[in-house]
């Protein structure tokens, strides 16, 4: 039996047709979500050189130039002998001070390297933290693009189910329309009355009422349809089964999980990224070790026309740390609980893979059994109806009876979309819940690959990646 029958019995049949598998392609290329998750994986590879530049020299080339005016002065002599005989302290002539005006361009130019030697390991630890970050947000995007296809899917299933139960409740009002039209001739020749007409005016108001809800329905999930998308919801055809690729039992679902949801995965990443950042505040405690070579020319110096100088120097610094007033420790305990804040996320995140697989797998499964109930329900329902509109006929049916049946086959059918329709989510929410709900196992072309972007950043690094990017440093 196909899952999604009345779904594609109600379906638009005209114009361009829109398939899942089409509606999921368009929202892994151009939803907004996964575009800026993109770009902000982009952003992060810029850590690696970022991180690995604390083992690149550092070269800074310097250059002045100006004027300057230097007025010196010099004191008058005291106890000096006048030349012309008279007593120094009436000599006019030695008490005049005297002074020299220098003006000049001192202008001068030069370059430093400094190389770091020993960091304490804080650059080594930095880089592996820098790529942990950059793995874990791998995985990141691809939860987020696991939302925004379970989303998308579910978003589909949503335009499909409320069509088909606005296809069934318009032909329930022309149902009701005839039913009404019928009693009111009835009445005619006497044999119902005005009460069975106002049962089924009231009837059909109600099945109005129905409709226009349903029509509100069916525009907003239209609406988010449109929104994760970007096209409106056109001519839906019916959703091929993804059951095939379903894990087998749910045990083996949750094996999945535990071991491939990102969630999990970029939680290990992130755990352990946090022991890194343990071992970088830790590097404060060691000492460094550097090398500095400097040039410099300098002209006109002092305000001096004509004075020159050159310097060249190599100088080669340790520094030992003694005492930094406890703070130093202090980080280290804050990072060191925080690599235990980020080792109880995996199992918080372990424990909710597991939750969700389970409650998508019992949805499913109660879906099937919905489905196969509400099939019965409605072959039931459609005989009790004929049955009643001929005892109705022969007088032995009351309208109420009539109305009663005709709504409860409307609900039947209702029940059977909306089962439908569970189905097919809940076997894509399991997917995503045991992590499989990628681009490569719905057959979506042209997947996005971040290592591209990585390596292009990588170039001229120092040395390979330092570890398998597909696996966590470590298992937590």
């Amino acid at each position: 039996m196909c899952a999604a029958f009345l779904l594609w019995a109600f379906a638009p049949a005209v114009g361009r047709a829109e398939t899942m598998a089409g509606a999921l392609a368009r929202a892994y290329a151009n939803n907004p979500n996964i575009g800026q998750q993109r770009a902000a994986l982009r952003a992060l590879d810029e850590n690696s050189p970022k991180a690995r530049a604390g083992w690149l020299p550092t070269v800074v080339a310097t250059g002045y130039a100006g004027r300057s005016y230097l007025y010196q002065r010099d004191p008058p002599s005291r106890g000096a002998l006048s030349t012309s005989g008279v007593d120094p302290a009436d000599d006019e002539s030695l008490k005049q001070p005297r002074g020299q005006k220098f003006k000049a361009s001192p202008r001068g130019y030069g370059m430093s390297v400094t190389q770091p030697i020993f960091d304490g390991f804080k650059t080594l630890n930095n880089v592996r933290q820098a790529e942990s970050q950059i793995f874990g947000g791998r995985e990141i995007l691809r939860a987020v693009e696991q939302d925004t296809l379970l989303a998308t899917a579910t978003a589909y299933m949503d335009v499909l189910r409320d069509m088909a139960i606005v296809g069934l409740r318009t032909s329930n009002i022309a149902v009701l329309k005839v039913q009404a039209s019928h009693t009111r001739e009835r009445i005619s020749i006497g044999q119902a009355t005005e009460a069975d007409a106002a049962q089924s005016e009231a009837a059909l108001a109600q099945a109005r009422s129905d409709y226009f809800a349903a029509r509100g329905l069916l525009q907003a999930s239209m609406a988010t349809y449109r929104q994760l998308v970007g096209v409106e919801a056109r001519s839906l055809q019916p959703v091929k089964s993804v059951e095939s690729i379903l894990p087998k039992t749910l045990d083996a679902a949750v094996e999945i999980a535990l071991r491939e949801h990102p969630a999990i995965v970029s939680a290990l990443y992130a755990a352990d990224a946090a022991s890194f950042a343990v071992k970088i505040t830790e590097s404060a405690l060691y000492p460094s070790a550097g090398i500095t070579g400097s040039i410099n020319r300098d002209l006109d110096l002092e305000g001096m026309t004509g004075k020159k100088s050159f310097t060249a120097a190599v100088v080669g610094q340790i520094n030992v740390p003694i005492y930094q007033g406890g703070s130093d420790y202090a980080s280290i305990r804050q990072a060191k609980e925080r690599a235990g804040q980020a080792r109880l996320v995996v199992d918080l995140e372990r424990n909710q893979a597991r939750a969700n697989v389970a409650t998508s797998w019992a949805q499913w499964q109660a879906a099937k059994a919905q489905i196969l109930s509400t099939q019965s329900a409605v072959k039931a329902a459609e005989i009790a109806l004929v049955a009643m509109r001929g005892e109705a006929e022969a007088g032995q049916r009351t309208t109420f009876d009539v109305l009663t049946a005709q709504q409860t086959l409307l609900n039947a059918r209702v029940s059977h979309v909306v089962a439908q329709r569970t189905r097919v989510v809940s076997a894509y929410a399991i997917l995503a819940a045991s992590g499989q709900l990628t681009a490569r196992s719905l057959g979506i072309p042209h997947r996005y690959d971040p290592k591209p972007n990585f390596e292009q950043v990588e170039k001229g690094r120092l040395g390979s990646v330092l570890r398998d990017p597909n696996k966590p440093h470590r298992t937590f």
